[in-house]
Order: structure tokens, then C-alpha cells, then sequence
């Protein structure tokens, strides 16, 4: 136990340090968050997140995908040392770093790319990797490039533009779905010009192009689509996020909110909202992928008197 006279985050710090050695927290068990030590201890933010970064340091605790913060697996027992990578040799490439960089965003969030972390991820100095690429912009496109570069579509397109158009969508989505930090790259009014990205892009247009439309309608309509799929896949990384600084999935995080909720009080101000909710006998669930199919179900059928009036 820390003494009394040792700053907050080492008293956080020391016991959960003792729980994990007791036993009480086992491998893999998920530790309190930043936000639940720091009510629990009557610290800042901050305090919490440097009492965990001790523990990240000292290797009990590790960051785990979509998960949070876990107790570290035990060490395996040491064993004759394994000849280390060497850069020098050679080993190290531009394809190591995209896998690198692209392992870290998949598991932290784009927040958590960078050069440094790359080099530490593939052992060698951060410098190191500059040989390979200019800056940690052009290894977040590159990475970007081949995330969306994983599926393609068929030689022989199916016929009519609406299966066309749903497979892009569908095919879009499962991307976003597996690399859920793609949605942040930056606004449609800035387009990436990555030939992965293209490809998507040009099996949308060709399914719009040929039934009438003035080009820049053909882009528009292109626009809007995209902007739907990424605008809805967005909620993918800051769900993550939040369930990781939370440690509440978001149907705990809803039922918490709707437990302090007073539906006498909003009834007056709020009509339709409290009857509509009154109605849900089992709640509301929020699923994105089901909200993803009729989202695309709802945007098809709206372009459908536009695409084909026309052709």
C-alpha cells in the first residue's frame, strides 16, 4: 500500500497494482476506466490516466481493441533470446510499416498513429522508419490506401444500377467496419485521391453514369451516397472510444441516462419524444447495421423516380 504522503496517481496505482498480484484482478480481466477511477478516487482525469499509464509501463496492464484497458497476460517463462530484426538487414519496409500502422489504428484509433509508435511496434528507432516514408501524414494514407484496397468487386457487374449501387454500399461499410478509424480521415470537401479509394468510387459512378444525368448531378448524387455511408460509420470509432473511457457498452450507457430521465417533467416540454419512448414495451435498439440497411434502403428508393425517370 502507497503511503498517504504519495501523490494520487501512485496511490491509485499501488492498489491496483496490489489487486493484480493478489489475484483479484486475473489476466485479462478488464481494469476500472480513467473516467471510473477518477470518480472513485476523487481525482482528475488526468491523475486516473497517469496511474495507468504506470501500470502500462511496468507491463500489467495493456490496452486491448474495442476493449479498454485489461490486466496483462503472465510473462512466459524466459527462454534463449531470439535474434532481433534488424532494419540495418534490411527486414524493415514500407509494407512492415503500413501493417504496423494499420494494427495501431485498428486497435487504438487514428489518435494513437504515429511514427514513433510504428518504429516501437517493429522494434527500431523511430528514425529509422523515415527511410521508408516522408511523415506520419503519408503512412496515415498509405495505411488508408490499403484498408480500403482489402475488397473489390466483380469483373461482370450485376445488372442495374440499384444492385449495383448496394453492392458498393455493402462493400463500403464491411471496410469501415473492420478499420472503424477510416470515417475520420477528413471532410468530403477534401477528397482523397487514393487509387484504393478510386475504386470504390468509380463502380458508383459507372452504376449512375449512362441514364441521363448532367455530370455534375452524376457527382452529387456520388457525394451524398459516400457521405451517408461514412457520415453513419462514423459513430463506429467515437462508440469504441466511448466504451473504452466509459467502460459501458452503449445500451448501459442509455439505461443510465433514462433512469434520471423524469418523463413527468418532459412530457409538457417534449410530447412526441416521451410517447414514442413510452411506446418501446422492450426499448429502442440502436443498431447501426440494421440502421446502415435501411438508411440504404430509404437513399435508393429516393434516387430511384430521379435515376430512372431519366433513362
Amino acid at each position: 500500500m502507497a503511503p498517504e504522503t504519495d501523490p494520487p496517481f501512485r496511490r491509485i496505482a499501488a492498489d491496483l497494482r496490489r489487486r493484480i498480484t493478489s489475484g483479484e484482478l486475473a489476466p485479462g480481466a478488464r481494469v476500472p476506466s480513467n473516467r471510473r477511477l477518477a470518480e472513485d478516487w476523487g481525482v482528475a482525469l488526468a491523475t486516473a490516466t497517469k496511474a495507468l499509464t504506470v501500470l502500462r509501463s511496468e507491463g500489467l496492464v495493456e490496452a486491448r481493441p474495442r476493449v479498454g484497458t485489461v490486466v496483462a497476460a503472465a510473462p512466459a517463462p524466459a527462454g534463449p533470446a531470439a535474434p532481433r530484426p534488424s532494419a540495418e538487414e534490411g527486414e524493415l519496409s514500407r509494407e512492415r510499416l503500413i501493417a504496423a500502422a494499420l494494427g495501431i489504428a485498428d486497435a487504438e484509433g487514428l489518435a494513437a498513429l504515429s511514427m514513433r509508435a510504428v518504429a516501437a511496434r517493429l522494434g527500431v528507432a523511430p528514425m529509422t522508419a523515415y527511410r521508408y516514408v516522408t511523415s506520419k501524414d503519408e503512412l496515415v494514407l498509405l495505411a488508408a490506401d490499403a484498408a480500403f484496397g482489402e475488397a473489390g468487386y466483380p469483373a461482370d457487374p450485376p445488372a442495374g444500377w440499384r444492385p449495383r449501387l448496394e453492392l458498393g454500399a455493402r462493400t463500403l461499410w464491411s471496410l469501415f467496419r473492420r478499420h472503424p478509424w477510416l470515417a475520420e480521415l477528413g471532410p468530403v470537401t477534401r477528397p482523397l485521391l487514393l487509387p484504393n479509394l478510386l475504386t470504390h468510387a468509380e463502380w458508383a459512378l459507372a452504376a449512375l453514369d449512362g441514364h441521363g444525368l448532367p455530370a455534375a448531378t452524376v457527382l452529387d448524387i456520388h457525394v451524398l451516397f459516400y457521405s451517408y455511408i461514412e457520415g453513419l460509420a462514423a459513430n463506429l470509432e467515437r462508440e469504441a472510444r466511448a466504451q473504452a473511457a466509459t467502460g459501458l457498452t452503449g445500451d448501459q450507457w442509455t439505461d443510465t441516462r433514462f433512469a434520471a430521465f423524469d418523463t413527468r417533467i418532459a412530457a409538457a416540454r417534449f410530447p412526441v419524444f416521451t410517447r414514442l419512448t413510452a411506446e418501446l414495451d422492450e426499448g429502442y435498439d440502436l443498431d447501426l447495421d440494421t440502421l446502415f440497411e435501411s438508411g440504404l434502403t430509404t437513399l435508393l428508393d429516393g434516387l430511384t423516380p430521379r435515376i430512372e425517370g431519366r433513362a
